[in-house]
């Protein structure tokens, strides 16, 4: 099982539209656009047609839950989350005093922005396996994601005990790194890494964009473009970090580079919303069609009142269709909610396009009051703190 799809997703989760559940685990709905070639797809297929037979069996189940689940976090399709979600509903009784029944239902609360009820289930699920780690690696991603950082930090220290070194030092390193110890946490971090043996594909994968989006703000680009090389590397699908390097080389003009790097990749929300990007940076005659397909998924999302994509669709309204007044709108609702770093970015940039300053408000306290080092955020909160800003 994947312990750092949370990690390497938060702030982009809310790109998702809502999962739809099947009515029954017979119901097919659709044809997923992943490769047939894909061994995790072929493997909980295989797994659905042995629950055909034995639907009461609840580790299959289980097991069938969390892969579409790590199937959603990979490749940002929600309807992985909607089959996780019909896979566990029947164990709802039946596995009440199973832990795995409470981390794959934590996961699920947390994909819907359901925080309190996921760091309950997930400490329900501490406490029936208090061996494993991943209960307290997911309850410290959900504090950071609420910018709740001492009680990320104590998820950190529990879990150090119980798992890899290398997960211990990440966990703390990135809470740190949060906190005003960026350089510390970067150095330390490096560290670790140089004397893990052994290390994971997937763990690897966590390190290295961890490693370059510190280096970033450190503004060691060379060594930031490094390290998402290595993370891609790995040969693990993982859309937080292609939505990552994409980012990166946005910010460096190079457009051309994203829409090799995100080809095929417009059933994620994420990932189209960053070829609209690149596209109209390129001059690419499928930018308006990108700009399009988007426009329509989060008008569908907000008239189902689906509020999980608003930082993304901030984002749209802001760079894309030039609405500050709606951009502002949707990441001043969607800050109350997340307030990761990306989350306050996208807030600060519509206040200043909106010529309302004073709305960025909370998120120049959260980055006074937790000494985040980034020269782009603090450029925008200089900005923002002129008098006449906006004006």
């Amino acid at each position: 099982m994947k312990i750092f799809a949370l990690a390497l997703l938060m702030g982009l989760g809310v790109a998702y539209a809502a999962p739809y559940t099947p009515a029954s685990d017979a119901e097919v709905v659709e044809r997923l656009p992943g490769r047939a070639s894909d061994p995790a797809i072929r493997r909980v297929d295989s797994l659905r047609k042995q629950l055909s037979a034995r639907p009461e069996d609840i580790p299959l189940r289980l097991e069938i839950a969390r892969r579409y689940f790590d199937l959603a976090m990979a490749q940002g399709d929600p309807r992985y989350v909607g089959y996780a979600s019909s896979a566990l509903a029947p164990l709802a009784t039946s596995a009440a005093g199973d832990a795995d029944y409470w981390l794959v239902r934590g996961l699920i609360q947390q994909y819907s922005h359901q925080f309190e009820a996921a760091l309950a289930s997930l400490a329900k699920a501490g406490q029936l396996n208090p061996a494993s780690p991943e209960p307290l690696s997911w309850r410290s991603a959900i504090y950071m994601v609420q910018a709740r950082y001492p009680e990320a930090l104590a998820e950190c220290g529990r879990l150090t005990p119980l798992a890899d070194p290398l997960l211990g030092a990440g966990c703390s390193a990135y809470v740190q790194a949060a906190t005003g110890q960026l350089q510390q946490a970067f150095e330390s971090l490096t560290k670790t890494a140089g004397s893990a043996a052994n290390t994971s594909p997937e763990m690897l994968l966590w390190l290295n964009t961890r490693l370059a989006e510190m280096a970033v703000r450190l503004q060691r680009n060379d060594a930031a473009e490094g390290h998402f090389r290595n993370a891609l590397k790995q040969g693990v699908t993982d859309q937080f970090l292609l939505g990552a390097y994409a980012d990166f080389l946005l910010a460096r003009d190079r457009p051309a580079e994203v829409l090799t790097l995100l080809a095929g990749w417009e059933r994620s929300d994420i990932l189209l919303l960053r070829l609209a990007l690149a596209g109209r940076a390129a001059k690419d005659t499928r930018a308006a069609g990108w700009a399009t397909q988007l426009r329509e998924r989060f008008d569908a999302a907000a008239l189902r009142g689906d509020s999980l994509h608003e930082q993304e669709a901030a984002r749209f309204e802001l760079d894309i269709e030039n609405q500050p007044a709606k951009a502002l709108d949707l990441a001043s609702r969607n800050y109350q909610d997340q307030k990761e770093p990306r989350d306050a970015e996208v807030l600060m940039r519509a206040a200043l396009a909106a010529k309302q300053p004073r709305a960025a408000v909370p998120a120049l306290d959260w980055l006074r009051n937790s000494k985040y080092e980034d020269p782009a955020l603090k450029a925008l909160a200089d900005k923002l703190s002129t008098p006449g800003a906006g004006r």
